[in-house]
């Protein structure tokens, strides 16, 4: 099978970037280091051709077609230790580490992820004490969770979850045009610098039950659970309205409340 006569398999959510100025630009937005790079998807290896110029790089792909594509493609890199090549799945991978660490050297995710499992790999990137960046193309409204402040619509547990650990930004737009096959919805290239581990399952427990119902008061949600009058006087050292959504929270408040009714 030649590259030329792949086609992008429906369920491992396979859109293959093209343009040039986006990959340049994930390229530019990596963080200077000398962490290795771990790839997740490379497919035809559009992004990994770039990759392997700039750290040695630890791929991860699942299907058996394109690995067969990959080892053929990176044929002198692979002899040279710059790209090793896991034919299989990274969740799985995962899964039977030890320490729920993927490699055992710091390293940087750089990827486009498949949208299907995109938000999972990253909650497992950040949880990763080895993972030190995570620079990533998702879909747009994944990207938007990510990197949302308090206040906004889409703030909910993933911000808060990414603003524990250290801090996200949207690089750049990337509309369905720089795929082959081209999706139907818009992704984002974005990017999270961590500075601490995520490692707090009981205050994650407390966003869950946060956003249970997103459009009513997160007393209302959190009551469900918790001491109702805890819950009050909580709220009240830290100036909170009983009327206040989930969303309208800082990151900060949310650590407050959690130690505070815990």
């Amino acid at each position: 099978m030649n590259e030329n006569s792949v086609v992008a398999k429906k369920k491992f959510g396979q859109n293959f970037l093209k343009d040039e100025s986006v990959l340049h630009k994930i390229i530019q937005s990596k963080p200077k280091n000398k962490n290795k790079i771990v790839e997740i998807g490379p497919g035809l290896g559009d992004l990994t051709k770039y990759l392997v110029d700039v750290e040695s790089v630890e791929a991860f792909e699942v299907d058996t077609d394109l690995c067969k594509i990959l080892q053929e493609k990176f044929k002198e890199e692979i002899n040279t230790k710059q790209l090793h090549l896991n034919c299989g799945d990274v969740l799985t991978a995962w899964q039977s580490s030890s320490n729920g660490n993927l490699i055992d050297e710091p390293y940087d995710l750089v990827a486009n992820l498949p949208y299907y499992i995109a938000t999972n790999i990253i909650l497992k990137a950040l949880a990763d004490t080895m993972c030190k960046n995570i620079l990533v193309m998702t879909q747009l409204e994944v990207a938007e969770k990510f990197c949302a402040e308090a206040g906004e619509k889409v703030f909910g547990s993933l911000g808060i979850i990414t603003q524990s650990v250290g801090m996200a930004k949207i690089v750049v737009k990337v509309p369905p045009t720089a795929f082959e096959p081209p999706p139907k919805i818009d992704s984002a290239v974005f990017l999270i610098e961590k500075d601490k581990d995520r490692s707090d399952k009981d205050f994650e427990d407390l966003l869950r039950v946060a956003f249970t119902q997103p459009r009513k008061t997160l007393m209302k949600n959190l009551s469900s659970k918790y001491e109702k009058v805890k819950l009050q006087e909580a709220f009240e050292s830290l100036n909170l309205t009983l009327t206040i959504r989930p969303h309208q929270v800082s990151t900060q408040d949310y650590h407050q409340l959690y130690k505070k009714i815990k």
